[in-house]
This record gives structure tokens, C-alpha cells and sequence, in this order.
């Protein structure tokens, strides 16, 4: 995962303000005990940065697993034990050895939102801006056939389709029907303002 530390360039603030947004997401606290929060609860940002491990050893099912565990939707199963709304997450989850194992606290806080939202788009679907251009590594479960996504960046509207063709994680992509080397789409061509981007992940069964 990129890490931004000390400069070494005159010109990194100006690339690192280039390649970050801004999110901000007003939080909601409720009260959980010390003790719940540090020794028997399951720690949902953290959930976000192993997930973002999972893609970076190539274990996508692994990964998706990972997020699924806290995906708030997914936790509505389990309603009357988890007591928190099905559309936000929470900072913790307690664990096995909690008394009320399974139950969330602290909703609404705003840094697993934005772990989690970096952890799924820029990671498992694998839309990543970088200061070149954008990057395209998609590291999604096995099951899926593909996905499409719309992603705006520095002006321009980038169309992404991903089909899988195969097994693996192995990419091909194409920028408007021509081949590209690796996974870093460039900037287009001064005017433009759409771009179709194809990727066909893993290896076709011959």
C-alpha cells in the first residue's frame, strides 16, 4: 500500500495533493467500556487495513471474506445481537469472549467508513489514482464474473469494465481498444473527457 512519509522532492506535497481527495464523515458516538474496546472486540478500521492485506497477498477470497465479517448489510442477519443500524459502521464488534459477542458499539464513526471505502475501492476493485494516472487492479473473489464502474478523476469520466476470463488475478487492459502495458491507465489526450477502460482478469481456460 502507498505510504506517504517525509518528502524527498520539492515537487511530493504537490504530487501527494495531486493523487489525495477529502472525505469527511460527521461521527456519532455512543459509549463502549475500556475493556471491551481493547481486549474482547474486533477493531472494524483495522478490519479495513487486513482486507487491504488480503488483496496485497493475492488471497481475494480471503480479502472479500474479511469485509463481509463487518459489511454493515451483511450483519442485518443478525440484528437482535448486533444493535446497530444496517447502513452505517461501527468502530468495534464484540468478540467471542465478550459477554455479548457479536453486539456493535460506537456507530458512526468516520474512520472505518473511510478505511473501509479505501479498502473496497481502491483495493479489492482495485481503482486506485495515482499521480501518473490511474490505476487498475482489480483483486475480486473468484465467484464474481465482473463488475463495471464509473470513476471520475482530474477531469475526466473513465468507463471500467472487468470481465473474468479465467482463473487468477493475471490483467489485460485495453484504453479505448488499445492495448496497455501493466496496470496504469494514462492521462488521455488534452480535450478528452471519456474513456472507455476493458479489463480481462485472470488466465482463459485453453
Amino acid at each position: 500500500m502507498p505510504a506517504f512519509g517525509p518528502t524527498q522532492s520539492p515537487e511530493a506535497p504537490q504530487k501527494a495533493a495531486s493523487v489525495q481527495g477529502s472525505m469527511h464523515v460527521a461521527p456519532h458516538r455512543t459509549s463502549s467500556s475500556s475493556r471491551a474496546r481493547s481486549s474482547v472486540g474486533v477493531s472494524s478500521p483495522v478490519s479495513g487495513s487486513v482486507t487491504v492485506f488480503g488483496v496485497g497477498i493475492g488471497r481475494s477470497d480471503l480479502a472479500h471474506d474479511y469485509y463481509q465479517r463487518i459489511n454493515p448489510s451483511v450483519r442485518e442477519a443478525i440484528s437482535d445481537i448486533h444493535k446497530c443500524e444496517p447502513y452505517v459502521y461501527a468502530q468495534m464488534i464484540a468478540g467471542k469472549d465478550a459477554p455479548n459477542q457479536g453486539e456493535a458499539k460506537n456507530s458512526w464513526l468516520s474512520g472505518t467508513a473511510a478505511w473501509n471505502y479505501v479498502a473496497i475501492t481502491q483495493w479489492i476493485l482495485g481503482i486506485r489514482p495515482d499521480y501518473d494516472g490511474l490505476r487498475i487492479s482489480p483483486v475480486i473473489p473468484g465467484v464474481w464474473d465482473g463488475f463495471e464502474a464509473t470513476r471520475r478523476f482530474r477531469g475526466v469520466s473513465y468507463r471500467i469494465v472487468v470481465q473474468r476470463i479465467g482463473l487468477g488475478d493475471e490483467l489485460n487492459l485495453r484504453m479505448d481498444g488499445q492495448p496497455i502495458e501493466g496496470n496504469l491507465v494514462p492521462h488521455p489526450d488534452s480535450g478528452v473527457r471519456e474513456v472507455l477502460v476493458e479489463v480481462d482478469l485472470g488466465v482463459a481456460n485453453l
